[in-house]
């Protein structure tokens, strides 16, 4: 099946890029002419989650700056052995919604499949840093069993593909896993939420938008970009092929201390996603997982930064500033015109 120009953003394939990614800090220090004095730590802090970083991502880099915004993302520091009580291992209670092996089923109408495990970079802020991804692994028996799972609750209408990340897996997988999705008569959209188009662009390509778009099922792709400068020429190659193909593209960011904490490049990252098509969805406060500490916004600055953005950009490039609490039916708005909205009704 064509869907317009699938041209490959590059003739090397992205599973080599994948398993060529730099999984030593000492060579990722290297790389980018950055202080020894940042290998102890590093080291120390990739013990307990490691380092893993695809080539594509580390060329976005500035050489020699330790602050680089996309290197932040990325590079194991000392301060994420430090322990805090109020971050923890799970914090979204996620193994409570861990319905069976590889479903995660926390809102109505709506579930998560576990398609992979597996991630092209390991974010040091990620949530499900210490998620049992082992457990959720799947057989060929228990993909029916989630399968079942799905057909037998008529009030899901969304299946969304997480991970680890979903584009992890082969499209041999996705395209057989759409399949029996779409075969599920009350199941009305498909969702892909994947950070691995912005590290690897390669990842997109024809037999991708294959398994994806083969099916009566919509579908729509949310991003995971943090900063303006992830937006490269190739993701945006990549951008356009999906698009092309009839996917609507969506963004969520992290709010993150040190990456995208000033209004700058708040408003930098929403035009260049505009730019190119996609829209700001969400803009999440961190969510306190342990070892992410040092990334923490609070929630006054971040209201501030999202009255800013209000201000200063057409509503449809401004994101939903949210957070996730355990248990809720919902992610939770904190954006300063709806608090003063719901204060008015109160």
């Amino acid at each position: 099946m064509i869907h317009g120009s699938l041209a490959p953003v590059e003739s090397v394939s992205w599973q080599s890029l994948l398993a060529q990614s730099i999984t030593d800090p000492r060579e990722l220090l290297r790389r980018l002419q950055l202080d020894p004095a940042l290998l102890a730590p590093a080291q120390a802090a990739s013990a307990d989650f490691p380092l893993r970083v695809p080539e594509p991502y580390v060329n976005r880099m500035r050489p020699g700056d330790a602050t680089d915004p996309l290197l932040r993302q990325v590079l194991p520091l000392g301060e994420e052995l430090l322990e805090h009580p109020d971050f923890v291992l799970d914090p979204l209670g996620e193994q409570h919604s861990n319905a069976r092996p590889g479903v995660i089923h926390k809102y109505h109408g709506r579930l998560l499949l576990i398609v992979s495990g597996g991630c092209a970079v390991n974010c040091r802020y990620c949530f499900r840093r210490h998620f049992p991804y082992a457990d959720n692994a799947l057989s060929t028996d228990q993909w029916q069993q989630a399968l079942d799972y799905i057909r037998q609750d008529p009030s899901i209408a969304e299946v969304i593909y997480s991970g680890g990340d979903p584009l992890a897996a082969n499209d041999k997988r996705l395209a057989w896993l759409t399949r029996e999705i779409a075969d599920i008569a009350h199941v009305r959209r498909l969702r892909v939420h994947t950070r691995l188009p912005v590290v690897i662009p390669q990842r997109v390509t024809s037999s991708l938008i294959d398994a994806l778009c083969g099916t009566r099922l919509p579908v729509s792709m949310v991003l995971h970009c943090n900063h303006a400068n992830e937006l490269d020429g190739q993701l945006g190659q990549a951008i356009t092929t999906l698009r092309r193909a009839g996917i609507m593209l969506l963004n969520q960011t992290v709010l993150l201390k040190g990456v995208n904490d000033r209004i700058e490049d708040l408003l930098a990252l929403s035009e260049a996603l505009g730019d190119h098509g996609v829209l700001p969805y969400y803009l999440h406060v961190l969510d306190h997982v342990r070892g992410a500490q040092h990334f923490h916004v609070d929630d006054a600055t971040a209201r501030g930064l999202a009255g800013e953005m209000l201000a200063r950009l057409p509503g449809f490039l401004v994101p939903r500033l949210v957070r996730e609490i355990a248990g809720e039916t919902s992610k939770t708005p904190l954006h300063p015109e709806l608090i003063r909205a719901n204060d008015r009704l109160a």
